[in-house]
């Protein structure tokens, strides 16, 4: 864990599984981190990425308003990223152009000690390359992805679900809308 924090706080790649899919992962606050994502994925950087947070207290660091009808989403069990209005203390190139961050509160056995411990958000992003499917196992990652990161967590015993999140958008007049199920 001390080495995986370091590299984050170095502004380095880490590819590891988290509560959804596997990803490559940064800190979400160095914009020269998530060019780093987007360099490497081949992505278009007018595309945002997901954050990942280890709790609600994190999350209100990161988000003035949070509604309260969403507490019933991002309490629930499964995995939910949420689209929040105005932002602060994100890198900018993490933002998307509307002024919106998508962000997660992840419930996971390694990703949220390592959030916790890290004490910022991470940057989590699906560890493929732009336009291609995203790796349902380690072995499905293509070696350009491996070979660009930092460091990879493979432990035996951690494995991603394979199922990407329900997205919900919080639009500006404070309504939640359903994205994807």
């Amino acid at each position: 864990m001390e080495k995986i924090l370091h590299l984050l706080d170095a502004g380095q790649l880490i590819l590891a599984p988290t509560d959804t899919i596997w990803g490559i992962l940064c800190d979400a606050t160095n914009s020269d981190a998530v060019n780093k994502v987007y360099d490497l994925k081949k992505r278009p950087d007018s595309k945002a990425m997901v954050c990942m947070v280890s709790d609600e207290n994190m999350l209100k660091k990161y988000i003035r308003e949070i509604p309260d009808d969403l507490h019933n989403y991002i309490q629930d069990s499964r995995p939910t990223t949420v689209i929040y209005n105005a932002p602060t203390g994100i890198a900018h190139n993490a933002v998307a152009q509307e002024n919106t961050v998508a962000i997660r509160i992840v419930n996971h056995h390694f990703c949220t000690p390592l959030i916790r411990a890290f004490g910022k958000p991470l940057i989590s992003t699906s560890a493929n390359l732009s336009g291609e499917k995203h790796p349902t196992t380690f072995s499905d990652i293509a070696k350009e992805i491996v070979a660009g990161v930092d460091h990879v967590v493979k432990l035996d015993s951690i494995e991603s679900s394979a199922l990407p999140s329900r997205i919900i958008k919080i639009k500006t007049s404070g309504e939640i809308s359903l994205l994807r199920p």
